[in-house]
């Protein structure tokens, strides 16, 4: 089964893109599911149906659902939230607060996981597409394994095997499921670990970023391009969404029309070789299957979304003594007479009057600028520690 994740600053169109992805998708002849994990749900919105906490069908070979973290609580963290409300209140936490400290940390993310990797397990489907939350959340997502199995050992450090024998006692003399509550997320994160691994590999699936040819929306794409890069997940393809047609360069949206260029320029510039997808505003609200076949034929034209689309591995990082090495690829500087500064997380480009930005991991702002090096298409930079 292929995985399509498309993610995006909060309000660019990410919902009409993946559920016009999916439509496409399900033409060409592939059984596809479209998942909304954003709590500010659209996707029934746009595909114009009502949909619900399981998979519906919407037309032939196209399913579609939007997640509901409370059903998902219910189907899947009973146990789990009755292990944690025990064993606080057997510490002496108050009922109230600790109904509030029983919701584990990202519970509503890894309600998510759980569903992608029980379709991935079942394989009912040849291709899942998930509409993510805006972008801050998306990563959120892909780094929550990590995340809550590192909170699990430090609120039971070293009690693995008194949590499961008192476990087995309580649920004889109590009939409270504490061993299995254990027993059954520990097996919910082998399931998430599953799952992240699995979205590392770029023939299973590829993330792509949807954008509006606006300063902080581009800002925010390039930013998480590179987060998306070094932590291994591959992007495939950028669309560029809502453009505007240059016909109304003379209107009171010229001005307008204007920015759009200049940063549909630097977009081509910041993300190549990725491919870069383009859809004009259609100057009208985008809801129902006619108008997202519009979208569709936009974005792939005769192509077939499940494809992946690009390879390539545009960001490393390689540790040194004392500091780092990046290697970044930047296949729009042709030669090597610019001048490279650093600013916190930002690496700035000049070359030839032009100014380029890229976005470094925060662990960035630590370190300081001390070579660098062009050899087209790569820029190797070495940063230590003060």
């Amino acid at each position: 089964m292929r995985i399509i994740l498309f993610t995006g600053k909060g309000g660019v169109g990410k919902t009409t893109m993946a559920a016009a992805t999916a439509l496409k998708a399900a033409k060409e002849g592939h059984k596809t599911l479209v998942m909304s994990t954003d709590p500010a749900h659209s996707l029934a919105d746009a595909l114009d149906v009502e949909l619900g906490p399981e998979p519906v069908e919407v037309v032939p070979n196209l399913y579609a659902q939007e997640f509901d973290v409370y059903y998902s609580m219910k189907k899947y963290w009973g146990n789990m939230r009755q292990l944690m409300l025990t064993l606080f209140r057997f510490k002496g936490v108050k009922n109230v607060i600790a109904e509030e400290l029983a919701v584990l940390p990202g519970m509503e993310e890894a309600s998510a996981f759980l569903w992608i990797e029980k379709f991935y397990s079942e394989g009912n489907y040849d291709l899942l597409i998930i509409d993510s939350a805006p972008t801050g959340e998306t990563l959120t997502l892909l780094s929550l394994p990590q995340v809550m199995q590192s909170w699990l050992t430090r609120a039971f450090p070293g009690q693995r095997f008194a949590v499961k024998t008192m476990g087995a006692v309580m649920r004889k003399v109590a009939d409270i499921p504490i061993d299995k509550g254990y027993e059954e997320l520990e097996h919910l994160f082998e399931k998430m670990d599953r799952i992240q691994q699995i979205f590392t590999r770029p023939e299973i699936c590829s993330i792509r970023i949807v954008a509006n040819p606006e300063r902080m929306v581009v800002q925010e794409a390039k930013r998480s391009y590179t987060y998306l890069q070094l932590y291994g997940y591959h992007v495939d393809a950028v669309i560029v969404n809502r453009i505007l047609p240059k016909e109304l360069k003379d209107s009171v949206l010229g001005k307008y029309i204007q920015s759009q260029a200049y940063y549909l320029e630097e977009i081509e510039e910041s993300f190549a070789p990725v491919p870069i997808f383009k859809v004009g505003h259609l100057g009208e609200e985008v809801f129902g299957l006619d108008r997202l076949q519009q979208i569709s034929e936009a974005i792939y034209g005769t192509m077939d979304p499940e494809k992946v689309l690009h390879q390539a591995t545009p960001f490393e990082v390689k540790e040194l003594k004392n500091g780092y090495q990046l290697s970044i690829r930047l296949p729009f500087i042709e030669e090597d007479d610019f001048e490279l500064h650093k600013y916190g997380d930002e690496l700035v480009i000049d070359l030839n009057n032009r100014r380029r930005n890229v976005f470094l991991p925060r662990f960035s702002n630590m370190l300081q600028l001390e070579s660098y090096s062009f050899e087209h298409p790569w820029l190797r930079v070495i940063l230590r520690k003060s």
